[in-house]
C-alpha cells in the first residue's frame, strides 16, 4: 500500500475526484480526514471508507470563511494525529461572462480556488514539517496549463494555483515538503456540467460535451478515480523525488 499509515486531509471530499480521493487513499493505506460543506454527503463518503475496512473522519466546513480553514487543518491534526498529505481539491468553475462581470462572482471564484488553497497549505507546513515534511496535492486543471475559452476567470485562478504550488516547491524543498498539481481535463463528475452554459438546450449541451470529447485524443472522458489514483501517487514515498510538478491528466488532452 502506497500510502500505508499515512495522514490525509482531503477537502472538497464528498462527491467526484475528492470522493473517489477519500476512498483511494484509504485503500492505499492513510487514515483520511474529508472536508465538505455538503453534510449528508460527507457522511456517506465516510461511511463508505470505513464500510471498505478504512478509517476516516469528517468535518463539515465553508472555506470560504479563512479562519475555518485554519480551524480544519488544527482539528484534522487533532483527530488523525498529525498530518503528512494535504489535498487542496476544493474549487468551483469560474464566470463566463468577462463583459459584464459580477464582482462578488470573480472574488468567490478566486477566493475557494486559490486562497482557501494557500490557507490550509500555510496551516499545514508547521504541522508536515513535525513529522519530517510531507505532500501537498493542489488540484488545478488543464485550463491553468492553457486558455479556456469557456472561462477566463477560472483558467485564471487555476494558473495562479499552479504557480503557487511551483513558487511553494522551491521555498520548502530542503524540508522535505513536496507541492504538486493534478491538471484534471474533463472528468466525468457531478459538477462537469457546471462548466457549460446553464441556458443552453439539452440539444446545444449534448453538442457541446461532444465537441469537449472530441477535442480528447483518447475519445473519451476520465474517470474521478484516474484523477485520485495520480494524487495518491504524488502524495506517495514513490514520488520523493518529484516537486513543483503540474500533472496533467487528461487523456492528451495538452499534448498538441
Amino acid at each position: 500500500m502506497r500510502l500505508k499509515n499515512k495522514l490525509a486531509l482531503i477537502t472538497a471530499a464528498a462527491s467526484g475526484m475528492g470522493r473517489a480521493g477519500c476512498e483511494v487513499f484509504a485503500r492505499e493505506g492513510a487514515t483520511v480526514f474529508a472536508v465538505d460543506i455538503d453534510e449528508a454527503r460527507l457522511k456517506d463518503v465516510v461511511g463508505a471508507v470505513e464500510a471498505a475496512g478504512g478509517k476516516a473522519f469528517g468535518r463539515v466546513a465553508n472555506l470560504l470563511d479563512p479562519q475555518t480553514c485554519r480551524d480544519v487543518v488544527a482539528e484534522a491534526v487533532a483527530k488523525l494525529g498529525g498530518l503528512d498529505i494535504v489535498w487542496n481539491h476544493a474549487g468551483i468553475p469560474g464566470l463566463r461572462d468577462v463583459e459584464n462581470l459580477d464582482l462578488d462572482g470573480y472574488a468567490k471564484s478566486m477566493d475557494l480556488n486559490v486562497r482557501t488553497s494557500l490557507l490550509i497549505s500555510g496551516a499545514a507546513i508547521p504541522y508536515l514539517r513535525q513529522r519530517g515534511g510531507g505532500s501537498v496535492v493542489f488540484t488545478a486543471s488543464t485550463a491553468g496549463l492553457v486558455g479556456a475559452s469557456v472561462s477566463p476567470v477560472y483558467s485564471a485562478a487555476k494558473f495562479a494555483v499552479v504557480g503557487m504550488a511551483k513558487s511553494l516547491a522551491l521555498r520548502y524543498a530542503t524540508e522535505k515538503m513536496r507541492f504538486n498539481v493534478v491538471c484534471p481535463g474533463p472528468i466525468e463528475t457531478p459538477m462537469f456540467p457546471q462548466f457549460f452554459d446553464p441556458n443552453a438546450s439539452k440539444e446545444a449541451a449534448a453538442e457541446a460535451q461532444a465537441r469537449t470529447i472530441a477535442a480528447i485524443p483518447m475519445a473519451r472522458m476520465g474517470q474521478a478515480v484516474e484523477v485520485a489514483h495520480a494524487a495518491a501517487w504524488l502524495a506517495s514515498d514513490e514520488a520523493s523525488f518529484v516537486t513543483g510538478v503540474a500533472l496533467p491528466v487528461d487523456g492528451g488532452f495538452t499534448a498538441r
